[in-house]
Formats: structure tokens, sequence, C-alpha cells
């Protein structure tokens, strides 16, 4: 790791509030959506909660990359930064999908008075597959956080 200093210090600070926002708020909707693939009350819950936990994840990939860019502005652009940017763009792209078609489609069936009914096979297909992507892509880059800092 490069020397510390106030830079470094606020670099890494924002990238692992990044993580502790966006990825506490991944765990508790991805908690919420397996419980609600067979229950009316946890899949009404998961509307319920997305609202709150979708700003939140959103605010923790701004944190992260922008603690990431802050903290690897003198390394390289390969290994671990590299990778780091890679997962970054897959978690927008995913979070793209999460927020402007799951989450509409959620919103939609709550103004409809239909927010207590299980999701749709094909839908709970492309959320879990979602929530895969995100998971990885979270504890992943947090893992690397932590190999890039003991190397």
């Amino acid at each position: 790791m490069h020397s510390t200093n106030l830079v470094d210090i606020l670099g890494l600070f924002l990238l692992l509030t990044g993580f502790v926002v966006g990825l506490g708020a991944v765990t508790v909707i991805d908690l919420h959506g397996f419980l609600g693939r067979k229950s009316a009350y946890w899949t009404e819950a998961t509307t319920r909660t997305h609202k709150v936990t979708k700003p939140l994840i959103w605010i923790g990939i701004g944190l992260a990359i922008v603690g990431g860019a802050v903290f690897y502005r003198q390394e390289a652009f390969s290994g671990i930064p590299f990778i780091h940017a890679v997962a970054a763009c897959v978690l927008i792209l995913n979070g793209c999908f999460l927020s402007f078609s799951v989450s509409p489609y959620l919103l939609k069936k709550e103004r409809e008075g239909r927010s207590q009914e299980l999701l749709p096979r094909e839908w709970q297909i492309k959320i879990a597959a979602s929530l895969i992507i995100s998971d990885i892509g979270w504890w992943g880059s947090l893992l690397l956080l932590v190999v890039y800092l003991l190397k």
C-alpha cells in the first residue's frame, strides 16, 4: 500500500462507508426477497423495504466509487483497482435493472393493491439472478479490498 496521508485516509473512509451503506442495504433487501419467494407477507414487506434500500444502495455505490477513485489515485489501473472498477460498472448495470425494471413493477403492483401477491416465476428468476450478481459484486469487492490492504 502507498504511504498513508490524510487524502488516503479520506479515500479509504469513503470506500468503506460505501461498503457499509451499500452492502448493508443489499443484505437487508436480499433477506426480504428470499423470504418473499413463498410468503405474501414478506412479498409486501419487500416492496415496502426496497423504497428505503434502493437509494441506500445507490448512495453506497457512489461513495465506494468516489472513495476508490481517491484511495487508488496513485495506483496503476490494473489488478485490484481495475477489478473494483469493473465490479462497480457491473453493480451499476445491475442496479439499473433493479431500479428501472423491477422497482416500477413492484410499485405498480402496490398501487393496484396487489403487493401481497407472490411474484411470477419469471420475475423471481430474474431477481434471483440479479441478487446473486449483486452479492458477488459487493462481497467479492469487499474481499478484494481486504486482500489489497493486507498485501
